[in-house]
This record gives structure tokens, sequence and C-alpha cells, in this order.
């Protein structure tokens, strides 16, 4: 019998005694045989040992889900209004016929000027008080007297200086007081397909040049080479490519946003237009338009319209009326951006004009579906990308197109370096050139590992998910592990990260505060259940190595032992010849133990340390505050490198702990046996502070970026084909044979071309395989018993050694080799070949 009918047989008459509603009628509204179910299922999967107590936790869990849940509807009406989710619209599109200056522009446009003159009035009559604004980010700050609803972030640029209002773009402000004139307004932007392109959120509120400030408030005025001022940019010009397709093909617009900037764009449009399709001989018209709207200057203008002005106003787009009715709530308001002709639902805020773009190009089109499913309309997606200059515009045509040739998987498959098969999804299989550089990698983080005091340890691939549950990975992290059942039922997981085995190493006998710092460096192989479309190529894998360390310190040696990671960090981008910028991300607003003084203490001393460590190794004002990015459990510095072509990457990473040394209760004694720091600490005893800290992250990974970043060219240290033997003539063979397994004996990869082809046609074949160096030898090589060096490159002078004798040649190489030496064309550089 299934519960709903023990309860059906036990209850029956209740409900007609009390006029309560049925057994079925409560089952129905509550979910409860769904709930059961479910519990049912998952208490058959997970076996716990007290059954009881996990079906207690488990229906306490639904409960306090089923309240954030209401909760979340409470905060979903707020932008997602009353209406049906967009991807279930269906096709609503109907017909469409291209029309160049489309009849919509005009009725829109009116509506438009409608609202305008009533908000206008609207604002005319609100009160103007005087407000206070300090502005930083321009040296010191500075304190400016302004009025609200009057003073624009413009004019405060413009007093900053005249390179300042130029360079420009939107404003960051927070608030301090009361405010005038605001007003709630439902984002009616796209929903979040993009994640990964999701910047960090502003610290302030995102401003338009051009709208008044409506209290006291501190502003930062950005720039295009701030990321936030990069998006800003990118969103106003996809409004920019909105207007050049209305104008150009009388396509109903559906959304356009920013994205991260890639070789397929910065941002897109998807629009409406049938069957029809865009085509690359289109894309010239498109960039000819989109030109001649930013040699207009057309200002952008912010107008809060409420949901039946909106509805009238966009009344010919149904896609625009779809996402009005599904986002804005009855008797809400959102927003309109316009520029030119173009008005568009848009949060904003924008660029204060078009003339800010002075390089915008159309870089592909493809199919995409309104709402995201297939079921929906098909819609157009152009991809575009904008520049403040044109020499940026052609330096990333340029980077664009050597991303494209030396793409680490094409030069993966080139150089014979590794491959992927089906039967094992993101698990790489390396052959043996590319495990040669994997190796390479991993000897050169080793080396320094001993040089540095840290100490290599080996630890378990599997562990019992009861360590999990005391580190709280298996709570937020579950989905993410292969876990499985051993003989004895037992729940195991293959790890995806370090840090709890090593607290494990740490707790496993009595530490003391001489033991400290304690640094344990660990290569373990670790596995993530990354989705299957989310894997690529070397940089999103599933099993995968880091040169993982985690540093257990006392809080007084916090600054020294971070700045100690920040040199070994610079040791390893200096070598690969990358540049790196460095942000300290502070407490986020959920940060662990701000709830006590104590707690908020160790917050302060901790970002105190880091900015110390920072100003030491890099020098006030060199680094940036990134505040409320830092982790629950710590601060951290964020380090972006950055490769030969200027792309950003996001490898190594410093970041302090407080919590793990309290999940897993890590103590050392201290020097005095009254020491109490901590309450929940016995005396004499105290709680190390841990680092967790990676110079190349994932070794894969890394594996690709330099892949990249030398364009297949490794330099000597690293290379997988350090040097190619190439004998005149065949009767030269015997000792090219000889000279290879002289230069194996001291550690270098050397090969021999002994087939029938001319000593040209082997000096060719061995540059195009990217072998550092050949060594030819004749009768006179044979006779001196030494080789002739030649590089890859033609004419490099400082590396055409010439002759040297076979062991002058392996000292060479050894020299070379230990110094991590620069070789010809190792960073990617140009050059005959």
């Amino acid at each position: 019998m299934c519960i709903r009918d023990s309860i059906n047989a036990e209850y029956g008459s209740r409900s007609r005694r009390h006029m309560e509603p049925s057994p079925e009628q409560y089952f129905e509204q509550h979910n409860v045989q769904k709930t059961m179910d479910t519990m049912l299922k998952k208490l058959a999967q997970d076996l716990p040992e007290d059954p009881a107590e996990f079906m207690s936790e488990y229906l306490w869990t639904c409960c306090g889900q089923d309240s954030e849940k209401d909760n979340k509807r409470d905060q979903e009406r707020l932008t997602t209004g009353t209406g049906h989710s967009l991807n279930e619209a269906g096709k609503i599109g109907g017909e469409f016929k291209a029309e160049p200056e489309p009849g919509y522009l005009g009725p829109r446009e009116a509506v438009y000027h409608r609202v305008k003159e009533m908000r206008d009035a609207e604002a005319a009559a609100l009160p103007r008080q005087a407000i206070t604004i300090t502005i930083v980010g321009q040296g010191e700050p500075r304190v400016i007297e302004g009025v609200s609803m009057e003073t624009l972030p413009i004019d405060l640029a413009k007093g900053v200086s005249k390179d300042c209002a130029k360079t420009s773009i939107v404003a960051e402000v927070t608030y301090t007081g009361s405010r005038v004139g605001s007003t709630n307004v439902a984002n009616t932007g796209p929903e979040v397909e993009e994640e990964e392109d999701q910047e960090e959120e502003a610290e302030g509120e995102l401003w338009d040049l051009l709208r008044p400030l409506e209290g006291d408030c501190t502003i930062k005025l950005l720039t295009f080479e701030d990321p936030k001022g990069k998006m800003v940019f990118w969103h106003s010009s996809a409004h920019i490519l909105g207007e050049a397709l209305e104008c150009e093909f009388g396509c109903h617009l559906c959304i356009g946003p920013p994205l991260k900037l890639t070789p397929k764009g910065s941002f897109y449009y998807d629009a409406y237009m049938g069957s029809q399709h865009i085509d690359p001989k289109q894309y010239k018209a498109i960039d000819s338009r989109a030109k001649k709207i930013t040699k207009q200057s057309q200002k952008f203008e912010r107008l809060v319209v409420s949901k039946e002005q909106a509805l009238e106003m966009f009344a010919d787009n149904v896609f625009k009326t779809k996402i009005i009715q599904t986002k804005v709530p009855d008797n809400g308001n959102t927003t309109v951006y316009k520029c030119g002709p173009l008005i568009d639902l848009c949060l904003g805020p924008h660029i204060p004009d078009t003339s800010k773009v002075k390089s915008i190009k159309v870089k592909s089109a493809s199919t995409s579906f309104f709402g995201g499913n297939i079921e929906n309309d098909p819609l157009q997606r152009v991809y575009g990308a904008s520049f403040p200059d044109t020499e940026s515009m052609t330096k990333w045509e340029e980077n664009c197109k050597l991303v494209e040739k030396y793409d680490h998987r094409r030069v993966g498959m080139e150089q014979e370096l590794f491959f992927f098969h089906k039967l094992s999804p993101g698990s790489c299989m390396f052959l043996p050139h590319g495990t040669r550089v994997y190796n390479k990698l991993m000897d050169f983080i080793k080396a320094q590992y001993w040089i540095r005091g840290y100490h290599e340890v080996i630890t378990p691939n599997i562990y019992n998910t009861k360590l999990w549950e005391t580190s709280g990975h298996w709570e937020h992290y579950k989905e993410n592990m292969f876990s499985f059942r051993d003989a004895d039922m037992q729940r195991f997981a293959l790890k995806p990260m370090n840090c709890p085995g090593h607290c494990l190493m740490f707790a496993h006998r009595i530490r003391s505060y001489r033991d400290l710092p304690l640094r344990l460096a660990d290569f373990g192989v670790l596995h993530r259940n990354e989705e299957s479309g989310a894997l690529t190529g070397l940089t999103r894998v599933r099993r995968f190595q880091q040169d993982d360390a985690h540093i257990f310190c006392r809080e007084d040696q916090i600054t020294e032992e971070v700045q100690g990671a920040l040199n070994f960090m610079k040791t390893v981008y200096d070598t690969f010849g990358m540049t790196y910028k460095l942000d300290l991300s502070t407490r986020p607003k959920k940060a662990c133990g701000l709830e006590t003084p104590e707690g908020v203490a160790k917050w302060d001393k901790a970002e105190q340390a880091l900015a110390e460590a920072l100003d030491n190794f890099e020098g006030p004002g060199k680094w940036r505050v990134n505040a409320g990015d830092g982790a629950f459990y710590g601060p951290k510095i964020d380090i972006k490198v950055y490769d030969v072509m200027q792309r950003e990457h996001q490898c190594a990473t410093i970041q302090l702990d407080f919590q793990l040394p309290i999940r897993f209760n890590l103590q050392y004694k201290t020097a005095s046996p009254t020491d109490q720091p901590e309450p929940d600490v016995p005396a004499g005893h105290a709680r190390p502070v841990m680092v967790h800290r990676a110079m190349l992250g994932s070794v894969e990974r890394m594996m690709a970026v330099l892949i990249e970043h030398f364009q297949g060219r490794w330099p000597f240290w690293l290379s997988p084909r350090q040097a190619m033997v190439v004998p005149v003539h065949p009767d030269h063979n015997d000792f090219a044979e000889e000279v290879v397994q002289f230069m194996k004996e001291g550690g270098f990869y050397v090969d021999a071309d002994l087939g029938g082809d001319t000593m040209n046609k082997k000096i060719l074949n061995a540059t195009k395989a990217e072998y550092n160096f050949c060594l030819v030898i004749g009768p006179k090589e044979i006779e001196e018993r030494g080789v002739t060096i030649r590089t890859r490159i033609r004419d490099d002078n400082d590396w055409n050694k010439g002759f040297m004798t076979l062991e002058d040649c392996r000292a060479f190489f050894g020299e070379i080799s230990k110094a991590y030496a620069k070789t010809p064309a190792g960073y990617g550089a140009a050059g005959e070949k």
C-alpha cells in the first residue's frame, strides 16, 4: 500500500467532519508523494548508517527549499512578470519581408516622444537639492558640490581633465544617502545563456554619463581599459548593430548582449528575418551602415516606461512584446534606450554617444532560436566586434588569425602531442612527445619546490565521502564528483582537489609553531565531472593534474608566505615570457566569520597582510582592489596572465582559507601554554591559516596556453624535439646514430633523419617539425667528432654556433636548458624559416 492509500484509509472521514481537503487534494497541493518517492530513491542510493536521521534531515531540507522557492518566486516576479518563460513562445514571428527603413520606425518614435515629454515634466517637478560628490580613481579623491537631477557625470569628467572626458565611457556610482527620482525597473535583458561571459558585479551602480545624479555619492569614471567599461562599450555597440540591421533589412530585433572578446566577436544581436539569412556578402552593407551611425554621434537617451507604454511602443515586434509580457510585472516599469531611429528595451547603461566607437565590424552570422528553444522561431544571430580606435581592431584581427592558426588542438595533432577518445571523454591521451612537454613542466615546478622549501607528497585518488562531508565539498560540489560504492557498500569518490587530503596530513600528528610554515605540494591526479558539452580540448577536461600546494602558517607569517608565492609566480611567468596583473579580492557579503568581532578582525588582518605582500612585491598603486570578490572562506589574490597575443588567462591563484582549518579542527602548539587566540581552541593552541596556491593551475590547461603562446615553437628546455641530426650522405649514417646516442645520454631529445632525401630537404622537414636545432654532419664533422649547428630560423647569428665538438655541443645544450633560455622563435616571434 502506498503512503497516499494509508492516509486515505486512516483519515477517510476526518476531512468530511472538518471540511478539510481530501488526502488526494492535500497530496496534490503539497506534492507529498513525489517528495517521498524521491527520498526513498535517495535512501536506496546512499544507504546511510542511520535511515531515520537521514529521512528527517531530508524532509527538513525539503521544507527549507520550499520556503526558499517561495521567496525566490516573489523575487522573480520583479523581473519575470506574469507571463510564461520565453522558451515556451512557440512560432510567433509570422511572415517577413525585407524592408529598408521599415514603416514601424515612425509610430515607435512617436510613442517614445509622447512618453518622454511626460517624463521630462515629472523630472522638472522634482526638488533640486545640494549634493556632495566624491570622485575616486583619478589620483587623490576630490569632493565636488553638485545639484540632484542636474549634475551629470560627464560634467565631472570634464572638470577632471579633457583627456578624462574623452576616454570616460560610463560611471560607477555608489549612493551614500537618500536619492531623488529613483524608479524601480524590470530587467528585460537576455536570460543568462552566456554564463561564463558574465563579469563580476559592480561595486556600485553603473550609470550613464548623461544621466543626472540623484543624491550624495561616490563616483568612479570608467574607461575602455576597465573590464566593466568594455562591457558597456560592447553593449552600446550591439545597439549600433541593431540599428544597422533594422534600417538595412527591417528585421525584428530580439536581444543583443555584450560578450567577452573572442575571435567570434564582442557582442551579438538576434534578429527575426523569417526564412531569410544574413549572407557574408551582406556584411559590407551592415558595416557601412554601422560606420555611418558612429559618425552621426547619436546620443544614447534613457527613458523609463510603464508596461503598457512599452507594449504600445513595440506593438509591431511580437518578440519584444513577448519579452515585455514575460519579464515586466503588471503595473511595473522598465527602461528603453534610444540612439538615432533605434529604440530598444534595455536596462543600460550606455556610452554617451555613438562617436566613441571608432571601429566596428560584423564578424559572423549564424542561426539561433528565440528563448533558446528549437521549437521557437529561428533567428539570425549576427556577431560583431568594436574598439575605440582602429589600431586596436587591426591588432585584434591579426591576433584572431594567429589564434586560429595556432589553436592548441590543431598544433597538438600536427606535432603528435595528444588526442582524445570517445571512450574516455575529457581525459587526454598524451603521446610520447606530448608526455615530454608535460613532464618537463612538472620538473620545472618540482625544481622550484626544492629551492623554495616545499615538501612534495603523494595522496590517494579515492576517499570515503565522509572526507568531503567534513570539508563541505559534498554539500556544494558532489554533482561535479565521480562517486561509487565499494564491496562493503561504502560510498567513495575520486578527488576533485587536494586540499582536504592535505588537511589530513597536517592533522595526523601534533604540530608545533616551530613546524610552520608547512608547505605541502601534490601533483595528484584529479577528476571533475564536467558536462560533456563543456569539454574543450585541454582547457576543459575531466582528468587533470595541478601543481597544487597548500601552505599551513601562523597569522604573523601570512605576508611573508604570500610574498614568497608571488615571487614563485613571477619566476614561472617570466620564464614563459608572459606578463601579469594582480587584484586583491576582498570579503564578499556572505563571507564566513563576519558575525563575530573576532571574525571581522581576522578578515581585516588577512586583507591587510595580503595588501602588504602586494605592496612589497609589486609596489603601492600597481595592483587594484576587487572589492567583494573574495571567496567565502578568505580573501585571495587574482592573477591574470597575458600571452604573446595579449589574451587574458586565469591560471595561477593564491587564496587564504580560514574555514578548512576549522572544519578539520587543525591546531598547533603555540609558544606560550596560556595563549588562547580563539575561544574554540584549547589554551596553548591556535589554528593555522591555510594558503591555497597554484602557479600553473591545471598542467593540461597550461600546456594548451603555452602551445598557443609559443605558437607551436617550443623553447629548447621545453621542446619535445630539441635537435635533428642531418647526415649529408648515407655514408655518414653510422656516425649520426652515434651522435643521437651521445646526446640522449645527456638527457636531450635528439633524432636522426637517415632517409634518402637531400640535406636541404632534411633540414626543411626538421624546421617544419619545429626541431630547435639541426646538427649537420659530413666528412669534417666525422673526422673531428663534432657537429655543425643550425637553428630553425635562418641568419640567427646568436644561435648559429657553427662547428662544435660533441662534448661542447652537449654542454651548450645543458647550459641553455638550465637557464631556460628563450631560443629562437620560442615566444612566437616571426621569422623566416
